[in-house]
């Protein structure tokens, strides 16, 4: 089974609101909106957390409610809470744009000679048609 959110419980296979545990979530926004840093909004709000799962909270779109999960936080507060982080995470330089990976290109040109020896054996055929290979020629995409 998977995970169900902070702020959720399950009954009878759907998810509800647990109003209690989404007050602390809640709060959780609130303190974080409000100034506080992750782990001191996450200990206000009654979260014994690190950071890290603090920070992992104000990014759980199920939060905002889908089909399955209905809504705890409004748009407008969870927008607000994400631009706050990005921007300390911005001014602390945690965010680094991740270098693209050059295309490979694969060598689909070559020569080799002619073919005069049949092997009943696929793999000695292919271990003699490779030996065959005399040259890769590059090709440009």
């Amino acid at each position: 089974m998977a995970h169900i959110p902070y702020g959720y419980k399950i009954v009878d296979g759907k998810a509800e609101i647990d109003e209690e545990q989404a007050g602390v979530v809640r709060a959780l926004f609130e303190g974080y909106i409000s100034g506080l840093a992750l782990k001191v909004a996450a200990e206000q709000a009654g979260l014994n957390i690190y950071h890290g799962s603090a920070g992992r909270m104000l990014r759980n779109t199920h939060y905002l409610g889908d089909e399955y999960y209905p809504t705890i936080i409004d748009k407008a507060l969870f927008d607000k809470a994400e631009e706050i982080r990005v921007a300390k995470a911005g001014a602390l330089g945690r965010i680094r744009e991740l270098d693209k990976p050059s295309k490979v290109v694969a060598n689909k040109s070559f020569t080799i000679k002619l073919i005069e020896m049949k092997f009943t054996d696929p793999f000695a055929q292919a271990e003699y048609a490779y030996s065959l290979i005399e040259s890769e020629v590059a090709t440009v995409e």
